[in-house]
């Protein structure tokens, strides 16, 4: 979390500031941890299958032919696995982002504003991607769009109508003249002259 983000949770300065000494750098962010996450779950099947690979080669017996041609297929399998767990963290890593980027732009439903977005060509560029800020801000200044977001609006404060503490109650013909005969009327009747 950011000093910034802990302010908005309704922290003090001086707690914020503890709270980020604290930490002192020592956490994960939450997309990064489902990440790494998946990884590991990812590694442990891949190395589950491998072994599984190795006892089935082991266990064959035949000439050496039709073991070149098993370790062939074998490697051409791993390697489009290989491919296809690249494409997944990825994605993974491309949605992180948008997640974040949309989380932080305050949209009140990020499916919905995601499915706004042109994310055919979406290039990571470290932990955002490239242009995807435009898109969010177009989108948060159009008429059409703009209700996606939450708008940071300032707290107003209530007026009062009525009694004002601060105000002589007691008029007395000398403080004010009456402008019409209605405030003359008036006037006499609340001095009870």
């Amino acid at each position: 979390m950011t000093k910034e983000q802990l302010l908005e949770l309704g922290l003090t300065e001086e707690q914020t500031d503890k709270v980020l000494e604290s930490l002192d750098g020592n956490f994960v962010t939450k997309s990064r941890f489902n990440e790494l996450n998946d990884t590991k779950k990812q590694l442990e099947k891949d190395i589950a299958a491998r072994d599984a690979q190795l006892e089935a080669l082991k266990n064959s017996a035949g000439d050496a032919e039709t073991m070149k041609q098993t370790i062939m297929e074998l490697q051409t399998q791993n390697a489009k696995d290989k491919a296809e767990y690249e494409a997944k963290i990825k994605q993974l890593r491309i949605d992180n982002a948008i997640e974040k980027a949309l989380s932080e732009a305050k949209a009140k439903n990020i499916k919905a504003v995601r499915a706004l977005l042109d994310l055919e060509k979406a290039e990571l560029d470290g932990e955002t991607i490239k242009g995807l800020d435009e898109q969010i801000k177009k989108l948060k200044d159009g008429v059409d769009t703009g209700f996606l977001f939450d708008a940071k609006q300032e707290p107003q404060k209530p007026k009062l109508k009525g009694f004002k503490p601060a105000e002589k109650a007691d008029k007395t013909p000398s403080d004010t003249a009456p402008e019409s005969l209605a405030d003359a009327v008036k006037l006499h009747f609340e001095t009870k002259e």
